[in-house]
């Protein structure tokens, strides 16, 4: 992919470090459903402390504009709509467990549906959340078919990273 603009798809202890990472090399949009959240992160803010308010600061962006016009940075939203230019999604979500220890697959499902809704013929999309074997094709894939039109391996790719990480442990 000679011009990535990545889309970083939950902005939790994952996904957070994560776009502040990619942004500093390529233009990156941080999306997450909680707009507390995100105005704290714009604010150079981060509760969770996963990220010094210096690293937020030297990426943050003021608007979509101005990532537009820079080749780096980072911009923070809760509008699905200004992830629309991205080519590569990497979803971070949460993958909480029930009563009974099993998987609530519903964030998951829920970013599939909305990326879908966005997603564009070349793109590439990574799930980066804590997931069964086999749940990214079986149970997500069909939520980019079915919000985009586009087929699976012929218009668009996936891809996992099955990297585990330890929240609060650096």
């Amino acid at each position: 992919m000679k011009n990535p603009k990545i889309a970083i798809i939950g902005l939790g202890y994952v996904g957070l470090p994560l776009a502040v990472e990619f942004a500093r090399k390529y233009q990156v949009v941080g999306f997450d459903i909680n707009q507390a959240r995100v105005d704290e992160l714009k604010q150079n803010k981060d509760h969770t402390l996963e990220t010094s308010s210096e690293d937020l600061e030297s990426v943050n962006l003021s608007s979509l504009k101005e990532l537009k016009n820079n080749s780096k940075g980072l911009w923070l939203t809760t509008n699905l709509d200004e992830l629309k230019d991205a080519n590569f999604y990497v979803v971070t979500v949460p993958t909480p467990v029930d009563k009974n220890h099993r998987p609530d697959l519903t964030p998951l499902y829920k970013a599939s549906q909305s990326i879908g809704k966005i997603l564009s013929k070349g793109d590439i999309v990574v799930y980066e959340s804590t997931v069964y074997p086999g749940a990214t094709e079986e149970d997500c894939m069909p939520y980019l078919e079915q919000n985009s039109g586009l087929k699976f391996n012929k218009d668009f790719y996936l891809g996992y990273s099955p990297e585990r990480i330890n929240p609060g442990d650096k």
